[in-house]
């Protein structure tokens, strides 16, 4: 018994939601980081709130750099080669230090 012939998986499209997955956590790390930014400086400008901020910010840049390169590899032609360790324990580490800022501020 012969089995049909399996159809090749198109190489393009597992880096298009992989890219799409890079721009969505991009947005929600910006809206993270708007949002810590406005608790910080709520109700005055005090030192501490500027820290947090300024920390924030630092943290979604840092995120921001790492996703925009990623999402520029994704888009060249071929095969994109994979993420490397450190640009993933780059993005990890922004990703659970902004949570942690953000759990500072509601407390």
């Amino acid at each position: 018994m012969t089995r049909p012939p399996t159809p090749d998986r198109d190489p393009g499209l597992q880096p298009e939601r992989t890219r799409l997955a890079w721009r969505r956590t991009t947005l929600s790390s910006t809206v993270a980081a708007v949002l810590a930014a406005k608790a910080s400086l709520h109700g005055g400008v005090h030192v501490e709130g500027v820290i947090v901020c300024a920390l924030c910010c630092t943290l979604w840049l840092s995120f921001l750099t790492v996703a925009h390169h990623r999402i520029r590899t994704l888009a060249s032609a071929g095969i994109p080669p994979p993420l490397t360790p450190r640009h993933a324990s780059t993005a990890v580490l922004c990703t659970v230090a902004l949570a942690v800022c953000a759990a500072v501020l509601v407390y």
